[in-house]
């Protein structure tokens, strides 16, 4: 095989195909050449839409029987995957090894590049798909709230009751500190029923009346008389 003109006939072919984007870099002592890769949606004002990169290669003495040697330059939306794309493009020179194969190459990393770009978008879908079903659920607890049983409400009612019931002491015990021997005893209704109580039980008190009696049989003037003696 002629290598030599087999990669020149490769290389006039090539440059039909992408006429205008083929760089030819040298010839010596091997052709070395550049083609830029975009991604279908690729958008040169939009760098952001879309993949695109420059692929180098550089032919050696016997290619097409051995593969060339591939470079990728200028990466544009999957940086972190360069090496990725070149593993897989040394796979493919590997397969095609004893024909000529820039152009199935190229058409190789384009299509990489549509399913990686297919692949994220798609990953960002997802990703909000699940960042908007995450806020749905969270939305919907606060409607919800906590789901009471039988024990939870016996568990709650316990602890309500024992809080109220300290509480209330606490608060007892403050105001009575603060009140007035005036204000105790207006609050102290048990202080006023004692009063109460006292003066019904005076009502029925029985007076002996011949106590007094007694006392008129005294003669208290004969008593005076004598003291004046």
């Amino acid at each position: 095989m002629d290598y030599k003109e087999e990669q020149q006939n490769e290389i006039d072919a090539l440059d039909s195909i992408y006429c205008g984007e083929m760089i030819i870099s040298g010839s010596e002592p091997y052709y070395q050449f550049e083609i830029p890769v975009k991604s279908d949606e690729f958008d040169s004002d939009q760098h952001d839409i879309g993949l695109s990169c420059c692929l180098k290669f550089e032919y050696v003495e016997k290619y097409p029987d051995d593969p060339p040697i591939v470079e990728i330059e200028d990466v544009v939306g999957f940086e972190e995957q360069e090496n990725e794309l070149k593993e897989y493009l040394i796979q493919q020179a590997q397969d095609n090894v004893g024909m000529v194969m820039i152009f199935t190459l190229v058409s190789a990393a384009q299509e990489w590049m549509n399913n990686y770009s297919d692949s994220e978008k798609q990953r960002k879908i997802d990703d909000d798909d699940k960042r908007r079903e995450k806020e749905m659920e969270a939305e919907l607890k606060r409607f919800e709230g906590t789901k009471v049983t039988v024990e939870s409400f016996l568990r709650w009612k316990f602890n309500f009751e024992e809080e109220l019931g300290v509480l209330k002491k606490r608060n007892e015990e403050e105001k009575n500190k603060k009140l007035t021997g005036r204000e105790l005893f207006m609050t102290d209704k048990s202080l006023n029923e004692s009063d109460l109580k006292f003066l019904e039980e005076g009502d029925s008190v029985k007076v002996d009346e011949s106590l007094f009696e007694e006392i008129d049989d005294l003669d208290i003037g004969d008593a005076g008389s004598s003291d004046e003696s």
